[in-house]
């Protein structure tokens, strides 16, 4: 969690006047590169390849099955990626290196697992009941595995501070998906969205293929010890929850509009719901940076807390322990607060200039009174997840649980009432979720502020246990004193 703050930190020590421009820009490299990488290479292609001159349907069918392969390439990859990368954090500490290289395979297994049957069943329904061609359905499977794999090597990558690198494979992977667009439609003759789908297909394996390279450059030695990476799951169960909930959250609002009377059936298998679908996307782009803004402020400050805290509580007496305390909560008071006041200027900034650049685009109607609320409602989500990542630090299992559990099952009901809802407020079960579970959040690290001692001390463990031989409870005798 605190790698790239870590790095940002030494940035920000030099204290000079370029450094804060120079930490926003590098934290905003790391996270936010990888996607905007993505989306700009789809749009130059839909611009290159003549992409608007299409008919309806077939525009349609490419968009929905580029928004399915990433929306369900995070639904499967999500959940399970969170305990693997505990799994591998305290193999890394414990420096069981020889650790890694199973716990890759391991969850590579589970990830394909669940792609496939996920996959195969609604490939086999486009085909066979919505008469897409066999070559264009394989072509989009092949693109949902491989994102999903990229999305999972990322993890390794990751936790190995390797984040530059991460980039780097994006930029290679779309420069190829580009150029190979580019020969296929002019030089081939293909159509424009096979073109398009199968490069941005051979784009995403190469970069899985790039991070797996990686993965394997850094980890040589395999141990074959799958036991205990399957145990990791029935012990840190909390942590699949957790994530399955956020990540269902942010798009089950999405799925309850396309049951409504708007939604578009296309080839008798995709369903979506083009305003709000688009309106949503516009939403999270307008706080993105609210990323950008913790990892660069929030965890690089409230780790140097946290780290006294812990310190204190290895080897100083109690005054210190409670003072290091009162400092940790009070940092995490003003972090939180300086997030929402940063992103909210953001925010009004972003939103203002999207209100007058992107009618010109096309984007006017029904999408542009869809988004104001959703835009409120994702500067809130934001929010939620930096409490999330604080009752991380905590070992609050339970509390993130709740939070996520809130915010998904709030956002839920409140997007079924909000179908029934003049447009303006279709994203107002967005806000309720997001608000109720930052509420959630806000109450569970009040509840961990009172009970910090009781957590650190009666229920944390400051000594790992291990197996071993027990040693002798004789620690002197007068024979020894005698021979010295």
């Amino acid at each position: 969690m605190v790698g790239i703050g870590a790095r940002l930190n030494k940035i920000f020590q030099k204290q000079s006047i370029t450094t804060g421009m120079f930490g926003v820009l590098y934290g905003s490299c790391l996270t936010v590169a990888p996607m905007v990488l993505v989306i700009g290479v789809l749009l130059l292609l839909k611009y290159l390849l003549g992409f608007d001159s299409l008919d309806y349907y077939t525009r349609e069918l490419f968009s929905c099955t580029i928004l399915y392969i990433f929306i369900f390439s995070l639904l499967t990859a999500s959940p399970f990626n969170s305990v693997l990368s505990k799994y591998m954090q305290d193999a890394i500490f414990e420096e069981r290196y020889q650790d890694i290289l199973p716990c890759y395979y391991f969850g590579l297994v589970l990830n394909l697992t669940l792609t496939c049957l996920l996959g195969i069943p609604f490939c086999l329904w486009e085909h066979f009941m919505g008469g897409v061609p066999v070559a264009y359905v394989f072509t989009g499977f092949c693109g949902y595995i491989s994102l999903t794999l990229v999305f999972y090597s990322m993890l390794y990558l990751s936790i190995c501070k390797d984040y530059g690198r991460i980039s780097l494979f994006f930029l290679v992977g779309m420069l190829i998906s580009f150029i190979l667009a580019l020969v296929l439609y002019f030089l081939a003759g293909w159509e424009t969205t096979r073109a398009m789908l199968l490069a941005m297909t051979v784009g995403f394996f190469l970069i899985a293929v790039l991070e797996y390279g990686s993965v394997r450059r850094y980890f040589v030695e395999n141990s074959s010890r799958f036991l205990p990476v399957l145990k990791y799951f029935g012990r840190y169960w909390h942590l699949v929850a957790i994530n399955f909930l956020y990540t269902l959250g942010l798009y089950i609002h999405n799925f309850v509009f396309w049951t409504t009377d708007m939604r578009m059936v296309v080839a008798n298998s995709f369903v979506c719901n083009q305003p709000y679908d688009m309106a949503s996307c516009l939403a999270m782009f307008t706080n993105i940076s609210a990323t950008v803004i913790f990892i660069a402020r929030v965890e690089m400050y409230f780790h140097e807390r946290y780290k006294a805290y812990s310190e204190a509580v290895i080897g100083r007496k109690l005054a210190d322990i409670q003072s290091t305390k009162r400092k940790m909560f009070r940092e995490i008071a003003n972090q939180l607060l300086d997030l929402a006041r940063l992103q909210f200027i953001i925010s009004v900034v972003v939103y203002l200039l999207f209100v007058v650049i992107l009618p010109r685009f096309g984007f006017a109607g029904l999408t542009m009174r869809i988004y104001p609320c959703l835009a409120a409602g994702y500067f809130i989500l934001f929010q939620m997840y930096a409490e999330i990542l604080f009752l991380y630090y905590f070992k609050d299992m339970w509390g993130a649980v709740f939070t996520a559990a809130g915010f998904c099952l709030v956002t839920f009901l409140g997007s079924l009432i909000a179908a029934h809802l003049p447009d303006i407020w279709f994203g107002i079960g967005v806000v309720a979720g997001a608000f109720a579970g930052w509420c959630v959040g806000y109450m569970r690290l009040r509840w961990v502020e009172r009970h910090m001692e009781y957590q650190t001390f009666c229920q944390g463990q400051l000594i790992a246990w291990g197996r071993g031989v027990r040693p002798s409870n004789l620690v002197y005798t007068r024979e020894a004193e005698t021979q010295a």
